[in-house]
């Protein structure tokens, strides 16, 4: 199924019904007097959360939702009936905005969740209500209220702990198929990945989190740049930002300093509260390099990036160094919460699991973490 994270609709509610100004005129009751019911309520558009659910694409093609209108009251004491609601299913991590006044309607963060998008309108009065004293027969009935009408945004941000990020082919699809239930799609081509991957990562019997690798990222991607960019709202939920590099480039001419930099400045072009998530730096694919070369290579880039996190070196191929980032990820999760509340400088630091490499050695000495762990 194509995934399809963003959509705009029109939902409109039903009106009311009129009331009902009927008088009693039965042959055999003398004082028979009025008898006009209540118009019936228009029926609502509601937005439920569903699990089940992981796309828009419905909202895409069907672009207007409409509730039925309620019925009008009769005589005899008889209501109109109430119009049918109207119930959207959409995913989980659905935001609904307004779109003439940019009002959030609904943030849709739990299975099961309802809310409404467009309330119906209420049914007229009937000339029953009317009736009193010295007003033996009115002739007064109200009309019913027109449905609320609105144009909304539907936009999906998944729900997940822990965010790729990562230029394409830093194998971001790799160790998430490596550490989790995920199966994407891996090749060795650009932008291999066309829509975000969800896996759950269990680090025990009741213990997992969630993490969500979305398309690579390159120059430009808050402009619109790649593929990326269309995703990067799906990282705004998550807790904890893992950035990958590719530490073994094929190509000798690539930079790896030079792209981790890029990436950073994407985020905070894009949003400057994404780009200050705490963000942990994963130096990826040290298979490729025999010991000596890795430590050079290692030292090398944390000179040079001047990051002031914590660092992993891992192969996301062969496994090495994942276990123990799971770990220190479950844990980080389990202090700060999902909110992802930035970890203390000195407990990062004094961390051992923040120095284990891929082959199991210390990698090297790290400065101070700064507590959003940012590259100066």
């Amino acid at each position: 199924m194509k995934f399809i994270d963003e959509a705009r609709i029109e939902v409109i509610a039903g009106d009311g019904g009129n009331g009902s100004a009927s008088m009693r005129r039965e042959k055999f009751v003398p004082f028979g007097g009025p008898d006009g019911g209540d118009g019936g309520r228009g029926g609502s558009v509601f937005a439920i959360a569903d699990r089940n659910i992981n796309t828009l694409i419905d909202y895409r093609y069907a672009k207007k939702h409409l509730a039925r209108n309620g019925e009008n009251g009769r005589g005899s004491d008889c209501y109109g009936k109430g119009g049918d609601d109207v119930t959207l299913r959409m995913p989980v991590g659905t935001i609904v905005t307004d779109m003439d006044t940019g009002e959030l309607i609904a943030d849709l963060t739990e299975h099961g969740q309802l809310v409404t998008l467009a309330e119906g309108g209420q049914g007229g009065l009937g000339n029953l209500h009317f009736k009193s004293s010295t007003n033996r027969a009115p002739r007064q009935k109200t009309d019913g209220k027109p449905g609320q009408r609105r144009m909304v945004k539907l936009e999906l941000k998944v729900l997940a702990d822990v965010g790729l990020l990562g230029m394409p082919n830093a194998g971001k699809s790799t160790f998430i198929a490596s550490v989790s239930n995920a199966k994407p799609k891996i090749a060795d081509y650009p932008f291999t990945t066309l829509a975000p991957n969800l896996g759950v990562v269990r680090v025990g019997p009741s213990q997992s989190f969630v993490i969500a690798d979305i398309p690579g990222l390159i120059e430009g991607a808050a402009e619109g740049a790649g593929l990326g960019h269309q995703f990067l709202r799906h990282l705004q939920r998550t807790g904890l930002l893992l950035h990958l590099v590719d530490l073994a480039p094929f190509d000798e001419s690539t930079d790896p300093v030079a792209e981790a930099k890029a990436i950073v400045n994407e985020l905070a072009k894009y949003d400057e509260a994404l780009h200050d998530k705490p963000r942990w730096l994963v130096l990826n694919k040290l298979d490729m390099l025999d010991d000596a070369a890795r430590k050079q290579r290692v030292a090398d880039f944390v000179k040079r990036f001047k990051w002031k996190g914590p660092i992993f070196e891992i192969s996301a191929l062969t496994g090495q160094g994942c276990e123990a980032l799971t770990y220190a990820i479950y844990d980080y999760l389990a202090k700060h919460g999902a909110a992802g509340q930035a970890a203390e400088a000195e407990e990062l630091a004094a961390d051992p699991r923040f120095r284990e490499g891929a082959s199991g050695a210390p990698a090297q000495p790290l400065p101070s973490a700064a507590p959003d762990g940012e590259a100066q």
